[in-house]
Parts: structure tokens; sequence; C-alpha cells
């Protein structure tokens, strides 16, 4: 029984509750597929975009990068907001927020308009990821259901980033390149109807207000990061310009630290970061997913630049990549009951390491059989191990602070890879020729998963972590 005046509880009652019923699983992993097949699809059609629209290499970068800017720096609201609101309202806002810009991004009529339209993608998938996470560990409670769930879940972006490659190549050589856009409209329909008719409402919690200040701050960090890697490979790295950016983007970090310490509702409790668990699960991601999608996203550009490959051809030369993650994730989620999440997490990323490491290794012009191996290491390793960073972060947390936890948590990935994916197109830009730009992307990304691998020896329990006291 619930007692007058105390908040509704965010766990569904009944067959959802003991793990019965698929629904909140099927709904939330349908929403966070439509976020992360937008971030994969759209590296096999930008350089047909970009021929289309008449956008340079930093306009592409913008296309690409825009989506994640603003995915990054408000997914610590949309977790705020879900914790205040209900994450279940919030994430439904995202979903219809992100059809219809999917819509926009389709009938977009120049670079600039599509730009804008991914912006507002990007705002939907901020609302949408926190509370993808929040609500499933409302709906599993127990730790062995919740590892399962957390594992589908990851599969997801395996299998988003799987049918990314080969599905914008296909739409962009068949239908046209607005169709990797218009395919979310009917994914997003199905998920705002399933999720309303089977998802059970959530928790408010008014005293939970949105730092409107620190929200901000990072917002200005994020952009300014993102703006000062894509702009680096066409004006230089000591242009007075790019060292103003970079020297502002220090500048918006203390100001959201100075202001998280004095806020009495901080958007992020720094006591939520004294648990190594937290931060550091948070750090790994970062670290995977800027050695990720850089990949992907350089990789894409040299296979239709350099080989000449048309979009088709192109995913399914990223395919045994991308392909990896699918199994993987739900591999991990299997394996961490009796593993532990730390050898799974540091494994993934030593594989990753070797893979991009290899790559580097290749030679100016190799075969493409010896790039096979090393992409499947680079997939394998990082969807082995976004389950356990993934299960860790969010245990660490107690659960009313579980959609803060989960922002926080892809807040840290998704600026990862809009810096991936800014930095090897400035490699690409301002190297002396495309293979050695490539090269040296590849070479950063292998040292990224290498110090994630040693990050996780030391903040990735054995055991699930017990949540942090408020």
């Amino acid at each position: 029984m619930v007692r007058a005046g105390s908040p509704r509880s965010d766990r569904p009652e009944g067959p959802t509750a003991s793990g019965r019923s698929l629904a909140p699983l099927l709904a939330v992993c349908a929403g966070y597929f439509m976020v992360i097949l937008d971030v994969t699809v759209i590296n096999v059609a930008v350089p047909v975009v970009g021929r289309e629209l008449s956008a340079s290499l930093t306009g592409i970068q913008w296309i690409t990068d825009g989506y994640t800017l603003v995915f990054a720096g408000l997914l610590l609201t949309g977790g705020a907001l879900g914790d205040r609101l209900g994450n279940r309202r919030i994430f439904c806002t995202g979903v219809v927020v992100f059809t219809a810009a999917s819509a926009g991004c389709g009938l977009a009529p120049s670079a600039g308009a599509l730009v804008a339209a991914r912006l507002l993608e990007g705002l939907g998938a901020a609302l949408i990821v926190p509370g993808s996470l929040a609500l499933l560990q409302q709906a599993y409670p127990s730790p062995a259901e919740r590892s399962r769930a957390f594992g589908i879940w990851g599969s997801m972006a395996g299998v988003a980033a799987c049918a990314g490659p080969l599905l914008g190549g296909l739409l962009v050589t068949t239908l046209g390149w607005r169709w990797v856009f218009f395919i979310n409209l009917p994914v997003g329909c199905a998920c705002l109807l399933l999720t309303l008719r089977r998802v059970p409402a959530s928790a408010r919690r008014p005293d939970r207000p949105v730092d409107w200040p620190a929200q901000c701050a990072l917002v200005a960090m994020v952009a300014l990061l993102t703006g000062v890697l894509n702009e680096a490979g066409r004006r230089g790295w000591a242009d007075p310009l790019i060292l103003t950016g970079a020297g502002l983007c220090l500048l918006a970090a203390a100001a959201f630290v100075l202001r998280e310490r004095l806020a009495r509702t901080p958007v992020v409790p720094l006591w939520l970061l004294r648990s190594r668990a937290m931060s550091g699960g948070a750090a790994i991601g970062l670290l995977f997913n800027f050695a990720f999608y850089g990949m992907v996203f350089t990789a894409s550009l040299y296979f239709q630049h350099q080989r000449g490959l048309t979009a088709l051809r192109t995913g399914i030369a990223l395919f045994p990549a991308v392909a990896m993650t699918m199994f993987a994730s739900v591999l991990s989620g299997r394996l961490s009951g009796t593993t532990g999440h730390r050898p799974l997490v540091v494994t993934g990323m030593l594989l990753g390491s070797a893979g991009l490491a290899g790559w580097a290794a290749a030679g100016p012009d190799p075969d493409y059989l010896l790039l096979v191996a090393p992409m499947m290491a680079a997939g394998f390793g990082t969807s082995f191990a976004l389950t356990g960073s993934t299960s860790t972060a969010m245990s660490a947390a107690p659960d009313k602070y579980s959609g803060t936890a989960s922002a926080l948590f892809n807040t840290a990935r998704q600026v990862g890879s809009a810096a991936g994916v800014a930095l090897g197109g400035s490699l690409l830009a301002a190297a002396a020729n495309f293979t050695t730009g490539l090269r040296t992307s590849m070479a950063i990304g292998a040292a990224a998963y290498l110090a994630a691998a040693a990050l996780a020896l030391f903040c990735i329990p054995q055991k699930a972590p017990r949540p942090v006291a408020d």
C-alpha cells in the first residue's frame, strides 16, 4: 500500500516486475535503436549529402557532429527532467521530438537546414536515452534480470551499428539519402504507441529542479570542444580562434564544476562522483566511444574517397566491425553473472586497442582482407565492454537518481563520440595525405582503448557496487 503523500513508485507491478513482460524492454529498445541508428547510418550517407548540398568537409563534420553535440550537451538535462517529471513522460516527449526532427532532416533543402534539423534530433535523443535506462532499471529490479535487460539494451547499439551502414548504403543507392531519416518515422510512431500503452507511468519528484546555469555551462563546454576539434583541421591548431575556443572550453568546464559545488540542487551531485564505479564507468564509456565512432567515421570516408566505393559497398565493407557489436553485447550480458564485469571490460578494451593498432600498422594501402580482423576486434571489444560499464555506473547510484546516472554515463559516451568524429576529421584535413591522417587517427583510438583497459582495472569492481549514499 502506498501512503498518502508519498511519491508514486517507479516500479511497475505484476508481470513486468518479475521479468515476464517484455513490453518495457521492447519500447525502450525501439527508442534507443533510433538514436544509435542516426549516429551510424549517417556515416555512409554524408559524402553523398555533401555533394548534393554542396557542403565542405567541415560542413560534413557538422552534419554528423551537430546531432551528437546537442545530444551530449543536453543528456544531463534529460536525466534531471526525467527524475523531476517522470521518466516515461520525458521518454515519450523525446520520441515525439526525434520523430518530427527526422522528418525535417529528410525534407531539408540545404546543408544549413539539415544541420538545424539534426540539432533538433539531438534534443530528442537527449530526452530518450536517460529515460530508457531508468525505465529498464525500474522495470527489472533483480540484478540478474537487470543485467540481461542492460545486455539487450546494449545489443541495440550493436544492431543499430550493424544495420546503419548497410541500411544507409542501401537507401542512399536506391531511394536517396533523405530516406536515411524518413526510416525513423514508422519506428518512432510504434515506439510511442507501445510506451504509452504498455509501460507504466513513472514517479515524479518535484523536489529535483533543473540547474539551468550548470546546464548552460555544460552545453557551452561540449559545443566549444566540438567546434575546436572540427575547425582545427581547416584553421590549424595554432590559430588564435582555435586557442581562444580551447581556453573558453576550459573556463566553461571550470564554471560547471564550481556551480555544481555551490548549487543547492546540482544537475550532477558531486557526491555521486565519489564512487570510482560511477566516475570510472563514465570515463571508460567516453574513451571507447571516442575510439569506435572515430574509427567508423574515418573508415567510411576512406572507403568512399580513397577506394572509390559506393555508399552500399562502404556499408558492406564496414559490416564485419559493426556486426560483432550485436553479438558481443548479448554475450557479455550472459557472462557477467559468472565472471563479473571487470574481466569483460578489460578484455574488450584490450581487443579494441589491438584492432586499431593493427589497422595503424597495416601500411599505407593495405588489402581489405588485412583490415577485417582489426575492424572486428574493435567492434567486438567496444560492445563487449558496454554492458559491464553500463551496469557498473547504473548500480552505483540510488534508484531516485537513476535518470541522472544514466544521463551522466551517456553524456560521457556522446562527448567521446563527438570528439572522436571531430578529431578524426581534423586529422584527415591537416595531414600531408589522407592515409597518414587515417593511420594517425587509428593509433590515437588504440591508445584510448588501452587507457580504458587500465582504468577498468582500478574502477570496475568485481561485484556490483553499492549505491553511493546521498
